[in-house]
């Protein structure tokens, strides 16, 4: 019988002889065995795959032995075990196919000691569950379960937080001018601590929630604010792989200068002793600041070079909420320059000078006390000056003591070394060079005077 009469009959079905209830076909004994095996496995309708997992060999000995590359299979006993088994498995007469194969192979017939490697009994029993299936089945799933939950453990453990920011949604944002504050919102692991970072600011720490969101107020400056944001898993101490960069910008106003006038003093005003009068009003500005220089002595005055008195240090005004401001300066006798600036935002200022004469009449005299503390009493015009009283007083050191009078001031001081005196703007120094107790008689243009 020809190769064509061994037609592959395929899985029992209509038509074939397995559904008709006859025997499978088989090539008659003479021909070549690995036509016998295909033929019978065809008649016995499977494939290779459904083969191989019902006779445990790998299909590729199976292929092998059909094709008739006996030198692809196991040598020796395994592949007449193979051989056999797959016999057996087809139907055919085991002996009578190991030895026509021996015949192709040329061997001489012996009877070999097969070692089968697993016999072919019976058919598989179908599947049929049981109690103890079921309870392997329960078993099987707990310990996919504890597996699956150990590995997600152990591979959250292994990685770091995830952190990403929702809001702003770019790393670069502008916000609208004036504005003081913002929202940062975004995610990280459950519960996870997010911490926000700003230079010269006090780090800030929030909490995600249960699902991991989280949002934290920031305060904004006008210009460039920059945020670092991090992130970490407090379960396992890890942070997150990279920090967060925010940057938020807001715009500057185009701020101008303040305004200023100053409606007193006038410029070139003289004036007696006494207090002078700064006031005027601004708009724009935040603070005011007012200062005093010493440009020379007044019409008609002498004093030496030493005697020329200090410039006064810029010091605040008070500025009213309208913008106006007040205040009052004293100044010894001279030709001086008075300074008033307006500064606002940004660093814009602006300053006015006003040019005044101060030319005394009478007699003041300013006393400062310096080094130690010191006793004084003090008579204007020939009467007790109610500011040291009959019995006198001790004033700490550092204190400055104004005194005005007619034509005479008359010191009694406890310590003259301590005791300096300026007169009608003139400065003379201290009433003496030892700290013992004296009387002097102050009079304009004179220097002081030892009583008795």
């Amino acid at each position: 019988m020809t190769r064509e009469h061994a037609r592959p009959l395929g899985p029992p079905g209509k038509g074939s002889d397995a559904a008709r209830g006859q025997e499978p076909r088989l090539p008659p004994p003479g021909e070549r065995v690995a036509d016998r095996i295909v033929a019978a496995r065809e008649a016995k309708g499977v494939d290779l795959l459904r083969a191989e997992r019902e006779t445990k060999i790998r299909r590729q000995y199976l292929a092998a032995m059909e094709r008739g590359a006996w030198e692809e299979l196991p040598a020796g006993v395994y592949a007449r075990g193979f051989l056999r088994n797959y016999g057996i498995y087809l139907g055919l007469d085991p002996d009578e196919l190991l030895a026509a194969w021996g015949r192709e192979r040329g061997e001489v017939p012996v009877e070999p000691a097969i070692v089968v490697p697993r016999p072919i009994t019976a058919p598989r029993r179908g599947f049929v569950v049981g109690p103890g299936l079921i309870v392997a089945a329960l078993v099987a799933l707990a310990a996919i379960a504890i597996i699956s939950y150990m590995g997600f453990q152990l591979l959250r453990f292994s990685e770091p937080p995830p952190l990403v920011v929702t809001d702003p949604p770019t790393a670069v944002t502008e916000v609208a001018e004036g504005t003081t504050s913002y929202t940062l919102r975004g995610t990280t692991v459950p519960n996870g601590e997010v911490t926000v970072k700003a230079p010269g600011r006090e780090d800030l720490r929030v909490l995600a929630g249960g699902d991991g969101v989280w949002r934290t107020v920031v305060d904004l400056r006008r210009g460039e604010n920059r945020f670092v944001v991090t992130a970490a898993d407090p379960s396992t101490g890890k942070e997150a792989e990279a920090p967060v960069e925010i940057v938020i910008t807001v715009p500057f106003a185009q701020v101008a200068a303040p305004t200023l006038e100053i409606t007193s003093p006038e410029d070139g005003l003289s004036v007696a002793n006494g207090a002078i009068p700064v006031s005027g009003t601004t708009t724009d500005a935040t603070s005011v600041s007012m200062s005093a220089a010493y440009v020379g002595p007044a019409p008609g005055q002498v004093a030496a070079p030493e005697a020329t008195p200090a410039a006064i240090p810029p010091t605040a005004v008070p500025l009213a909420d309208d913008g106006s401001f007040a205040t009052s300066i004293d100044l010894t006798e001279g030709r001086w320059t008075i300074t008033v600036t307006a500064a606002g935002e940004q660093g814009k200022s602006t300053t006015l000078t006003r040019s005044v004469t101060v030319v005394y009449q009478g007699i003041t005299v300013v006393v400062e006390i310096r080094d130690q503390r010191t006793w004084l009493r003090v008579s204007v015009d020939g009467v007790i000056s109610p500011q040291t009283g009959t019995g006198g007083k001790v004033y700490a050191v550092g204190k400055t003591v104004t005194f005005r009078g007619q034509s005479v001031v008359e010191i009694r001081t406890g310590k003259m070394s301590t005791t300096y005196v300026t007169v009608n703007g003139t400065s003379y120094g201290a009433l003496g060079t030892t700290a013992n107790p004296g009387t002097f008689r102050l009079e304009p243009g004179k220097p002081p005077q030892a009583a008795n």
